[in-house]
């Protein structure tokens, strides 16, 4: 919680900022639920999108959770528990629905990574890790900070963001004990954490291993147009973008985080120093790798071998954490370690998106949004195309982004002469990219654990960020992937 949020014992004055955005999700919740009724949308076929009472009731939720997620009026895990309350208690979802949702499949998936990041902090792994990284990229933290952007994106290619970002989480904690700032927030502790969050999304969706995402999208562009796109199509038009965003990231962090040292003296002697104290590799992390290299694998694995495809993912990695207590690296205490406000804050988000999709209210948006797009000029509509989904991926999942916007997208494009690839590829790249809310993707809840940045700053240069991304889309859009191959027109 930010320190403006924080009350002081000592003093005798009241917390008015707090209380003032307190109320303001109120009364946005209480405007929009208690609002007229809304126009109906209307499809380019005809086809009419009525917003329901649960819809109406569905919106004033994401505003009002919106709203306190950024300011941080009440711990993020309350939030989330405040939309499961609300879509009860004013009839949105039955509870069964609304709560059930709190251990959905996705939030499972992210208990199974940061326990993952857990061991590797136990087990010294991290440690290990952050010392050779060390001796590699040297003193300078303009390099520290590359470094661990390289090494992010890197691994999202062959694994999900989620297990990456809880796997470098402990790493770049690691790394800024070193800094010698103690635990106290800084630039480079902020640039460090909020950097390999945005950074893991732009590394993500350069291979369909880095989220479902890609397989979902692929699979609607399959449903609506029969045509496939393999794995290295993909690759190939995504790779150039992802790898801009990183380059372009790492200077944005340069410039509005640009660390308080250029260089840490003595850091690359103070790492071999601190390595070689760790002694030989134990069997523990011996063990510890095994475990996690076998999840990755197999997980990885499922895209190429169809035998493997029932497996959910899900399985794969909860089982990593169940051979951790098995094999003795974890024990029944350090279950009190694990961020339950994380992850209950990831649990909200979750009810919160299937909330907004099983009432309708975000296909009512989609619908909204697009048709107002449908006599535009094509550039425009490609743009508004990934803006909306660029916002809907900060507020529901980003499969669920897709799910709702691409179809309606892909059967407009041909009215304006817009060839369907643009349409996915568009998407799929602000999709991956959700840097104005924490609950927008797995990474950014788990930076957000370290304590050196609030909400509210990362709503503020997340906003920045999201228009680079939009430069960069158009850039794509408009210049790179015709000059790739890609078809604009049709």
């Amino acid at each position: 919680m930010p320190d403006d949020f924080k009350s002081n014992p000592d003093c005798d004055t009241f917390n008015w900022k707090r209380l003032f955005f307190l109320f303001l999700g109120i009364v946005l919740f209480a405007v929009v639920y208690y609002s007229p009724h809304w126009s109906d949308a209307v499809d380019p076929v005809g086809k009419e999108f009525a917003l329901s009472r649960e819809g109406k009731g569905a919106l004033a939720v994401a505003l009002l959770a919106a709203t306190w997620w950024v300011f941080e009026v009440v711990p993020v895990g309350v939030t989330s528990l405040a939309i499961g309350v609300l879509q009860v208690f004013f009839f949105i979802r039955p509870a069964r629905r609304a709560f059930t949702d709190f251990m959905d499949p996705s939030v499972m998936f992210i208990f199974a990574s940061i326990v993952i990041g857990m061991v590797f902090t136990k087990t010294g792994l991290t440690r290990r890790l952050a010392y050779k990284m060390l001796v590699i990229v040297g003193e300078r933290t303009s390099m520290i900070y590359l470094g661990c952007f390289l090494v992010t994106a890197a691994l999202t290619h062959i694994m999900a963001h989620t297990a990456v970002a809880a796997t470098m989480y402990p790493l770049l904690l690691s790394i800024y004990g070193l800094y010698g700032e103690g635990n106290k927030p800084t630039r480079f502790g902020k640039g460090l954490l909020i950097g390999m969050a945005y950074v893991a999304g732009a590394g993500s969706i350069v291979t369909l291993l880095g989220a479902a995402r890609g397989p979902v999208a692929i699979g609607i562009f399959n449903d609506v147009l029969g045509r496939e796109v393999d794995f290295f199509e993909l690759s190939y038009y995504m790779l150039p973008i992802g790898w801009l965003m990183v380059f372009l990231l790492w200077g944005f962090f340069m410039v509005f985080f640009k660390p308080e040292k250029k260089v840490i003296p003595g850091l690359r002697q103070r790492a071999i120093r601190l390595n070689n104290e760790l002694g030989p590799i134990t069997k523990k992390e011996i063990v510890a790798t095994c475990i996690i290299l076998g999840c990755v694998l197999l997980m990885s694995l499922r895209s190429f071998i169809p035998a493997l495809k029932p497996l959910d993912k899900t399985a794969i990695i909860v089982t990593s954490t169940i051979l951790f207590f098995i094999t003795g690296i974890l024990d029944v205490d350090d279950l009190e370690e694990i961020p339950w406000d994380i992850i209950l804050l990831f649990a909200g988000a979750i009810s919160l998106g299937f909330c907004l999709w099983e009432t309708g209210a975000a296909k009512w948006l989609a619908v909204k949004w697009l048709m107002k797009l449908e006599g535009a000029n094509w550039f425009l509509f490609v743009m508004g195309i990934a803006f909306f989904v660029m916002l809907m991926t900060n507020v529901i999942m980003n499969v669920a982004a897709i799910a709702i916007s691409l179809p309606v997208a892909l059967v407009i494009a041909p009215y304006l002469g817009v060839a369907p690839e643009v349409i996915l590829f568009a998407s799929l790249a602000t999709a991956g990219m959700p840097f104005l809310l924490l609950v927008g993707a797995a990474p950014n809840a788990i930076a957000y654990e370290a304590g050196q940045f609030t909400a509210g700053e990362f709503f503020r240069y997340g906003t920045l960020a999201s228009i680079i991304l939009m430069v960069v889309v158009a850039f794509a859009v408009f210049f790179l992937w015709p000059l790739m191959g890609m078809p604009v027109g049709v």
